[in-house]
């Protein structure tokens, strides 16, 4: 058995998205929340094996850029299918809470980005 075959069935990016390139909404950033819908609604489809994946690891809320590091698939290509998603009703999305007062610490940040090109 090669390694491809013992890793799982291997699936083109363009696959997941059926050819598609690009969102066709602009609601997720890599810091929206995703949640599942439970229980899902009657009238949904029954999900691609990659969506109910998404959806076994939405049950809690989680942040698209953690979500594309568990489905280890680009961010671009999570984001098409989240799209998806949310026009089925599967998900909810939620944009992140704005720090009402506070301004960023640039120092920090560059520092953080700087640690995070290092890995």
């Amino acid at each position: 058995m090669s390694g491809a075959d013992e890793a799982g069935r291997l699936v083109r990016p363009f696959a997941l998205t059926r050819g598609r390139t690009r969102p066709s909404r602009a609601d997720f950033t890599l810091i929206t929340t995703v949640t599942a819908v439970d229980p899902p609604p009657d009238r949904a489809a029954r999900p691609q094996p990659e969506q109910a994946r998404i959806l076994r690891l939405c049950a809690r809320p989680v942040a698209v850029a953690e979500l594309a590091a568990h489905l280890d698939l680009p961010v671009s290509v999570v984001v098409i299918m989240l799209c998806d998603l949310l026009e089925a009703d599967l998900i909810t999305a939620r944009p992140p809470h704005p720090v009402s007062g506070a301004t960023p610490d640039l120092d920090l940040l560059q520092k953080v980005r700087d640690g995070l090109g290092r890995l």
